[in-house]
């Protein structure tokens, strides 16, 4: 669940208000506070974490997961905390609103956002997706793990699905995972993982 907070606010004014403690994001001008985490939400979160940093280390890639960083959508009052962020450390140099604000806009900073649903599924399937493909993120998961998404997203009967969208000339085209499928990342190619894994945070050794 979210719960917003019923002022319109600039980005400019959410970043400098913005808590310590908490999660909030900017939807459009209203202030969404983010429910806090249920236990199979955080434990997948920590679990690809994990999982993706021993790839980012193993492959010497420039990248690293950070703790509170902002995603906004060029030209827009949104600002989203996003899961799971994948940073690519050399283009933050371009980014105007790193420095001050820990936000970043440019898809050339963001190989990789990972979002896991909780009730706020809409925010995931509608919102976030098309603003993450006007960015020009190249991937974006989003990950279903108790089927929350509509039957339109994941299929009915509803299953737990990974959903992995890639850019290709412009526009997400999406691959989906369910139980012992292993997910394919362009990203991170070489992640030996099934969907099922995934959902109950339990991997391969490594």
């Amino acid at each position: 669940m979210t719960q917003a907070i019923s002022k319109l606010v600039t980005f400019e004014d959410f970043a400098a208000w913005r808590p310590d403690g908490g999660r909030y994001e900017l939807h459009d001008g209203v202030i969404v506070e983010m429910a806090q985490p249920v236990g199979d939400h955080e434990d997948i979160v920590g679990f690809l974490a994990l999982e993706i940093s021993f790839d980012i280390k193993r492959l010497n890639l420039p990248y690293y997961i950070p703790k509170t960083v902002l995603v906004k959508p060029l030209e827009s009052e949104s600002a989203y905390s996003p899961d799971i962020l994948i940073i690519n450390r050399p283009n933050l140099l371009n980014e105007p609103l790193w420095k001050k604000k820990s936000t970043v806009s440019q898809a050339a900073s963001i190989p990789l956002v990972i979002e896991v649903v909780s009730t706020n599924w809409r925010d995931d399937y509608y919102k976030k997706l098309a603003d993450y493909e006007a960015i020009g993120i190249p991937e974006y998961w989003i990950i279903d793990y108790a089927a929350c998404g509509a039957r339109k997203f994941i299929g009915n009967p509803k299953l737990p699905t990974i959903s992995i969208y890639q850019l290709i000339d412009g526009e997400y085209q999406v691959t989906q995972f369910r139980g012992s499928e292993h997910i394919v990342s362009p990203t991170f190619p070489e992640l030996n993982l099934t969907a099922e894994q995934i959902f109950q945070a339990e991997g391969l050794p490594t």
